[in-house]
């Protein structure tokens, strides 16, 4: 999946060279001056930014909460020494605004995570232990593959686990939801559990290219000023073939007896 997704990014650059795109946009930075003091200084707090970020992640398993603290001070900083640079039209206020204008995109992403969230606490939390409206759910859901063929049921946990992805974005968690569940099933319906798991992990990874309440893509999105609607409408395609691919394997590994 890694070598497929490479080559349709492959793909889609080539196409976009062809089509002028990169040629207009070495057009454009042609004429940028030479590096200063003050810009070796902000690609240092960059450099410096990344090594903290892994150091973070690695040893003190950092999450969403730290590293946004961390791209905050980033910036901060790199505003900071702008303005000590005297850098033409870079003023405190200036920052500030940029700050608002910046802060005012993201409100969209903001809310559409922050209504899925709500979502999941009206049906009652990601706790596989308590009894909620959520866990009767896929309960349910998960029998109702009872009596399937191996392949389609195996197919059908595949989609299952892709529409639940939306509700519960975090792979850990949607795992502790779901596997309880779909497991034993497959023990039932004659698909093995590493069928079962294969299944979780395409239908969880492959579908956090499109889920808006994915706050990593949402954040993603928000960074580069792309609206999630026009996302939408260039990776579904793609998305759709990585699905055929996904749903492949799958009913392949049922076939091959993957085990």
């Amino acid at each position: 999946f890694t070598v497929a997704g490479a080559l349709m990014t492959l793909r889609y650059a080539l196409s976009q060279r062809r089509s002028g795109v990169a040629v207009r946009a070495e057009q454009h930075t042609a004429g940028l001056e030479a590096a200063t003091r003050s810009d070796y200084s902000i690609m240092a707090v960059l450099a410096a930014t990344m090594v903290w970020v892994i150091w973070g992640v690695t040893q003190r398993a950092y999450y969403l909460p730290e590293l946004a603290a961390q791209f905050f001070a980033m910036g901060l900083a790199a505003g900071v020494i702008s303005w000590m640079a005297r850098r033409p039209g870079i003023s405190a206020n200036v920052l500030a605004e940029a700050f608002r204008a910046g802060a005012a995109q993201m409100l969209p992403v903001v809310l559409i995570v922050a209504l899925a969230k709500g979502l999941i606490l009206l049906l009652g939390g990601t706790d596989p232990s308590q009894a909620s409206v959520l866990n009767t759910l896929l309960y349910h859901l998960g029998h109702a593959l009872e009596g399937l063929p191996a392949s389609l049921a195996a197919w059908l946990m595949l989609v299952v686990q892709s529409g639940i992805n939306f509700l519960v974005p975090s792979g850990s968690g949607q795992a502790a939801l779901t596997m309880p569940v779909m497991a034993p099933l497959g023990d039932l319906l004659g698909v093995s559990r590493q069928v079962a798991v294969l299944a979780f992990q395409l239908g969880d990874g492959l579908t956090n290219l499109l889920v808006p309440t994915s706050a990593m893509l949402m954040g993603v999105l928000g960074a580069a000023r792309i609206d999630w609607l026009t996302w939408a409408r260039f990776i579904i395609r793609w998305l759709a073939w990585m699905m055929t691919l996904a749903s492949a394997f799958v009913v392949g590994a049922v076939w091959v007896g993957f085990a």
